[in-house]
């Protein structure tokens, strides 16, 4: 691909840097440098793995920003999805800079905001796409796409060196329900004028063909709504996806029926929407979900929560019998309108077992099609390359195999494979006008939130609570007289997740007696004239119980020796 060769050369250079997002489905955040200038675009959050029991969310290392705060001329948002924004709150806790969003965007932080308790006001700041905000020796300019969530927008980063490409989440919908497609004459401007870098979403990279329109999904609603004209519909979707709200809504205003919000992020947003003018309500169709046992079955959707099987979702509730409101039976239906991310498919699964248990109809997308993606196929990634036709390219926004995927995709498009790059979380990426290379690392990785701690909770917490969840905790407890080499009571023994001591009374004594013999071994081998070493003490208990329960039983119970002295 020629490139107009500049007459003058620029000695500045751009710092391209991911902090989430690759590798990795969610925690989606990219810092962006040029020269003493600093831009981040996106800072969302990441749900926990199996191996991570008890941690809530995950969220990117921000040790890099907070040690360069001074240099941060504002993060910009490309849509309002929690891997995009969720970690926008624990980022202000330690940083305050300005964050540019479209209304909704904004919209949906404010809302979130309200939660947390911060040691100032937030910087927010109310874009549209098309403005350009000035960035030090950046700008910033925000450009329509098309996803599965209002106001979403690349992002075009225009610095003295040539104009970076992040596209964010999208897909080229030619039949949106806003009616505004996706701003595919800006992107081919740019792309003629010279785009330098692109950085182009991955998540779909893997998927032939294009997406198909989010109309689809309102003309597999009007087929349900036909076929289910005398039960009560119970619709979960992603709270975020307004468009596919407003067609549910939409659809059963045409079937008389009156719709009730319920689960909180839906009604937080369903709100934010509607006050925004995203969403657009007749009159006298939505009704309190405390008053939905006014109405009968056939006059009612309800529009919940809980599509990824969220343990005390409102679905979730529902399918269990545990809804204040709600209680399903053979004369509901009950339609999943979402795909599940990968990794909750065994809850979403324990959820249509229940429903199906409790004879309510259940139909998701292997039944009907009631959901469509909100990330471009392949065809729609290269139609982003031709627009564009980048120098350099980077895939983002994925696992490794969507990287890959996408890497694909540009070698078919003749991109020379010296001009791709296929990041990593901390890896830094240079680019001046002698062109581009790897720059090194900064610090970067997960930080684990767990109710209100942030990062309290590292590898050895999180090693020692797997060890407990797979088997269980042994307590040793022996009060000893360390100068007088006396063992003064026990050993006593506490069992917890390893076996039922009242049926294991005989194990229970063989392991008192372990305990036993291994203070006693030591206090009687101490020289008289020392005291005892408590941690000697502790060390031999450990060994010998876990050596004996081993032997015993094949399995290795986290072993806590509590020694008092007296």
């Amino acid at each position: 691909m020629a490139r107009r060769q500049k007459t003058k050369k620029i000695n500045g250079k751009i710092r391209v840097i991911p902090l989430g997002g690759l590798g990795e489905i969610g925690k989606n955040m990219t810092v962006v440098e040029y020269d003493n200038d600093l831009i981040v675009i996106d800072c969302g959050l990441g749900f926990p793995d199996e191996d991570m029991p008890g941690i809530d969310l995950v969220i990117p290392d921000m040790t890099y920003l907070e040690t360069n705060k001074d240099r941060i001329k504002g993060v910009f948002l490309t849509h309002g999805h929690e891997d995009h924004i969720g970690a926008i709150p624990y980022m202000l806790r330690s940083i305050n800079p300005p964050i540019y969003g479209t209304p909704l965007t904004l919209g949906i932080i404010r809302g979130k905001l309200e939660e947390h308790i911060l040691p100032w006001e937030p910087n927010l700041k109310t874009v549209k796409p098309g403005t350009r905000v000035k960035a030090g020796a950046m700008e910033v300019e925000f450009i329509h796409v098309n996803h599965s969530i209002a106001d979403a927008c690349a992002i075009a980063i225009h610095t003295p060196l040539g104009v970076l490409i992040h596209t964010g989440d999208f897909k080229l919908d030619t039949s949106p329900i806003d009616g505004e497609m996706m701003d595919i004459m800006r992107l081919g401007e740019l792309g003629r004028e010279g785009v330098l870098l692109l950085m182009c979403e991955s998540t779909n990279a893997e998927r032939p063909g294009h997406t198909p329109s989010e109309k689809k999904v309102g003309a597999s609603l009007e087929y349900i709504f036909s076929t289910h004209a005398k039960k009560r519909i119970i619709i979960a979707t992603f709270s975020s996806n307004v468009h596919r709200v407003q067609q549910i809504i939409d659809t059963s205003a045409r079937h008389r029926r009156k719709v009730a919000i319920t689960g909180r992020s839906m009604t937080n947003i369903v709100n934010a929407a509607m006050e925004l003018g995203y969403m657009k309500v007749p009159a006298g169709v939505l009704v309190d979900i405390n008053d939905i046992k006014r109405y009968k079955p056939n006059e009612l959707t309800l529009v919940t929560t809980g599509s990824q099987g969220e343990p005390m979702s409102a679905l979730y509730r529902m399918a269990f019998s545990d809804h204040s409101q709600v209680t399903l039976d053979a004369n509901d239906v009950v339609v999943l309108s979402a795909s599940a991310i990968p990794g909750n498919e065994k809850l979403v699964g324990r959820i249509i077992n229940e429903l199906s248990r409790n004879e309510v109809e259940v139909l998701h997308d292997a039944v009907v099609e009631v959901h469509v993606s909100g990330h471009a196929c392949q065809e729609e990634l290269k139609l982003m390359q031709a627009l564009t036709r980048p120098k350099y390219f980077m895939p983002v926004h994925g696992e490794n195999r969507h990287l890959s995927a996408n890497r694909e995709l540009a070698r078919y498009m003749g991109m020379n494979d010296r001009n791709i790059f296929i990041s990593e979380i901390g890896k830094v990426l240079e680019i001046d006008a002698d062109g581009a290379r790897w720059g090194g690392t900064v610090p970067a990785g997960k930080v684990l939130v767990d109710g209100y701690g942030v990062g309290d909770v590292g590898n050895i917490v999180l090693r020692d609570r797997r060890h407990l969840a797979q088997d269980g905790l042994i307590v040793a407890v022996a009060t000893v007289d360390c100068a007088g080499r006396m063992l003064i009571s026990g050993p006593d023994i506490v069992s917890r997740g390893f076996v039922y001591v009242r049926e294991s009374e005989e194990l229970m004594e063989e392991v008192r007696q372990v305990a036993y013999d291994a203070v006693t071994d030591v206090l009687e081998h101490t020289r008289r004239r020392d005291e005892v070493d408590r941690m000697l003490l502790k060390k031999r208990l450990k060994d010998d119980l876990t050596k004996f329960l081993y032997t015993k039983t094949k399995r290795k119970p986290m072993i806590l020796p509590v020694i008092m002295d007296v």
